[in-house]
């Protein structure tokens, strides 16, 4: 009686068969892209450009002079935190592969801030009923949800510097990424982690560190697009 497997299992080698990068790293990348463009246009081109620090009134009057491009920043923040979704599952297919357990946490950790980022967004939700002119001190309620949203959201990004401390573990011992991008990611991770916990703090805190090493994001984003869709590596 033969002992020999069954032909068409396993090739000869005994190794599982090589699975393509392609899907998860353009929808990875692709997203990525987009989460880009929709953050600068909410974060800054809608949202911040309408706020006047310090001044309440001052800044409840320019959002209700720009009351359409407010609510479509908020409208772009909230794609955001969807993107993000769809970035925690394509990149954990991407990297499932040099560590199923940790890519897995990273997802979570990504899954993690975007639930916070959505609650700071909550607040932001908060400003239209508040430029009601009955409300005396409406400006600076509206101050207090604008500041409120920046401050959850910066809390909410140690979940996002764990994410992606992660990820440049996974990157660094892939073999398929160069190690540059995984110490990247790392100290980009860490630049988040120290801006995130100096807000809790460090009373006043105004200085950014991520903005310093945020060529990690870019790189990952990139290397998905161009490299990461060609390749193919073993099953997870």
């Amino acid at each position: 009686m033969s002992l020999a497997k069954p032909s068409g299992l396993l090739p000869a080698s005994g190794n599982p068969p090589a699975i393509s990068l392609r899907r998860p790293s353009l929808i990875g990348g692709s997203a990525l892209l987009l989460l880009v463009l929709l953050s600068v246009f909410g974060v800054f081109a809608a949202v911040g450009s309408v706020v006047v620090p310090g001044d309440g009134p001052a800044t409840a009057a320019a959002v209700a002079a720009s009351g359409t491009l407010f609510r479509a920043g908020i409208a772009a923040l909230l794609a955001v935190v969807v993107l993000d979704a769809v970035i925690a599952a394509a990149l954990f297919e991407v990297f499932a592969s040099v560590n199923r357990s940790l890519s897995m946490m990273a997802a979570w950790f990504r899954l993690a801030y975007a639930a916070v980022f959505l609650v700071a967004i909550c607040r932001l939700l908060e400003v239209p009923a508040l430029l009601d002119p009955a409300l005396l001190d409406g400006g600076a309620q509206v101050l207090r949800a604008v500041d409120g949203f920046n401050t959850v959201w910066k809390v909410g990004l140690i979940l996002f510097g764990c994410h992606l401390l992660l990820l440049g573990y996974l990157a660094y011992r892939s073999g398929f990424m160069a190690r540059i991008f995984g110490i990247l990611l790392m100290l980009n991770g860490l630049g988040y982690l120290v801006d995130g916990f100096a807000i809790v703090l460090v009373p006043g805190y105004s200085f950014s560190v991520a903005q310093f090493v945020f060529v990690g994001e870019t790189a990952l984003m990139f290397w998905l697009l161009i490299k990461g869709r060609r390749l193919r590596t073993g099953k997870p």
